[in-house]
């Protein structure tokens, strides 16, 4: 498996590569002292935290990027706190603000804003420039002063023991700028001392965000420093190892969220391999460890093989780069990505549905699966919108016109043979879709009849894991979330069904994917599957 980065096509990534190479070094270890060089995946990452909108205008700030966020999520000892480090400084005296669109010849001269190094940059024509901000302040976060000092403790090296010691003077608290302005500086602000926290600042990093949650009250701490930048036209560069999806985590908030202005760097392995075998993890390894020349993989292995002895899901994801929720979920890592595949589907082609239905807190969502077991996200209003329909989304309220217009288009799109649709908060609903598409076709299904749906979820699960199963679905993110949220709630005697690690995190449509999968294979039992002969073609 390959790493399948994305590199934008209009950047300034190649210019922050260059200046921290240029003025960085590496702060510890055999090769302490040497121009530190951003790795392959620190440097994609920079890429595209510094992608420029092709409108960008002269004087934008943070509205000038693609990203007001930056999310890089990976393994542990991969490099991520030297790579905040050098990505601060850069920010804090390098070019890091958009400044125009380069022509021929034009150049970035270091001599020409105060740094004595001599470095210079030779701009491509119409790549976008850079210049320094004149009064930046940053902020490195962490919960505690332990985690901080991660960072921290790279970033004052990296500056004293190389060209930047010309330019700026470190202390143990706090790093000033040049422009002699007080309030421009480094500085580091924990959960128990935030006395700094509400600055209006330039960036910030915050690190480990997979830690952050409401109960630590650093959820809040997120918010507020999102506040400072947003007041200074700053942004956000975030870092974390995989988070656990039981614990409602800021990084999990992040990764799921479906603003488009949020950059996911994340790049798991495969997730047909199996992190409870020796041999696997040492394919994980590889995988995860390929930019990290640094990492000796037999000292990873002792140390995840330590540490999988009291708790294997935390060396997951520590050390696997998987998001893993523990022995409470549902489906266990890369049970459900496994069976993603690129599938093509002919019109009327016959499908099966599964609703799950909302008035104001959770997301309603409608599943199809095909009668050779294939499931996805169907679209609607000519393919501009999912049929996933979040209440925050929609001024509060599920928008049940929405969900109407996406039944017609449906109907309309495939020949629907058989829906099961949770009728809560929608009775009036289903009966007018039983009278618009057949009372023979649309079936009332309620999730809280307890044998019932242990049954259908002991039916998918095995479905999704068992190797000969022929089921497949889209690789639909919102589904995907969902199913990695699901956890299993115990009822009478061996039974259980699906619940929520948290109220925010969402698993309806888990609940959607279940009941289409229910009836598809009803529709399949009754004989229904006399479907055309080449109507899909499947790309695994």
């Amino acid at each position: 498996m390959e790493h399948d980065y994305t590199i934008p096509k209009i950047h300034m990534g190649r210019l922050a590569t260059g200046w921290i190479q240029a003025h960085c070094v590496v702060p510890e270890g055999d090769t302490a002292g040497d121009p530190f060089t951003p790795t392959v995946d620190h440097a994609v990452y920079l890429a595209n935290y510094y992608e420029v909108r092709p409108a960008a205008q002269v004087g934008e700030k943070n509205v000038a990027f693609s990203h007001r966020v930056g999310l890089w999520m990976a393994a542990q000892k991969i490099g991520k706190s030297p790579g905040i480090a050098s990505q601060a400084v850069f920010e804090f005296v390098g070019p890091a603000l958009f400044n125009g669109w380069a022509e021929s010849g034009q150049t970035y001269r270091c001599k020409d804003h105060g740094c004595p190094c001599g470095w210079v940059y030779e701009y491509a024509t119409g790549e976008p420039m850079g210049k320094p901000w004149s009064t930046p302040r940053i902020q490195i976060a962490a919960v505690v002063e332990d985690q901080v000092e991660n960072t921290w403790g790279a970033l004052v090296p990296m500056i004293d023991n190389g060209p930047l010691a010309n330019l700026l003077k470190t202390g143990e608290a706090f790093i000033k700028h040049p422009n002699k302005n007080r309030d421009s500086r480094i500085e580091t602000v924990t959960s128990k001392a935030d006395g700094r926290l509400g600055a209006r600042i330039s960036a910030a990093f915050p690190d480990e965000i997979g830690l952050w949650s409401d109960s630590n009250k650093m959820k809040k701490f997120f918010r507020t420093l999102a506040r400072g930048t947003a007041g200074m036209g700053g942004r956000m560069s975030c870092s974390t190892n995989c988070y656990d999806p039981a614990e409602n985590s800021q990084a999990q908030a992040l990764f799921e969220s479906r603003q488009k202005d949020v950059y996911k760097h994340y790049f798991p392995p495969d997730p047909k391999l199996n992190f409870k075998l020796k041999a696997d993890r040492k394919k994980i390894f590889a995988f995860n460890y390929k930019f990290s020349p640094w990492v000796d993989i037999r000292s990873i292995e002792a140390e995840a093989a330590s540490v999988m002895e009291a708790n294997p899901a935390e060396a997951e994801r520590f050390f696997g780069n998987r998001i893993v929720a523990g022995s409470r979920s549902w489906l266990q890592p890369g049970q459900w990505e496994s069976r993603k595949a690129v599938t093509s589907i002919r019109p009327r082609t016959k499908v099966c549905a599964g609703f799950d239905g909302s008035e104001t807190n959770d997301v309603t969502g409608i599943r199809l699966e095909t009668l050779d077991f294939h499931q996805f996200t169907p679209r609607y209003f000519d393919g501009e919108r999912e049929t996933i329909w979040d209440p925050r989304e929609w001024q509060g309220r599920v928008p049940r016109p929405e969900i109407h217009r996406a039944w017609e288009d449906i109907n309309n799109q495939f020949e629907i043979v058989r829906a099961y649709c949770d009728p809560f908060k929608f009775e009036t609903e289903l009966d007018e879709w039983k009278a618009a598409y057949g009372d023979k076709v649309f079936f009332e299904w309620r999730t809280n009849r307890i044998s019932q749906m242990h049954a259908s979820l002991e039916r998918m699960k095995t479905d999704i894991v068992e190797p000969d199963s022929k089921f497949s679905h889209d690789g639909c993110e919102t589904t995907s979330f969902h199913m990695r949220n699901a956890v299993e709630r115990a009822r009478q005697g061996q039974t259980y069904i699906l619940g929520k690690a948290s109220e925010l995190q969402k698993i309806d449509l888990a609940m959607s994917s279940v009941l289409a999968h229910e009836a598809a294979a009803d529709a399949v039992a009754s004989g229904a599957n006399k479907a055309d002969e080449d109507q899909y073609a499947y790309v695994f």
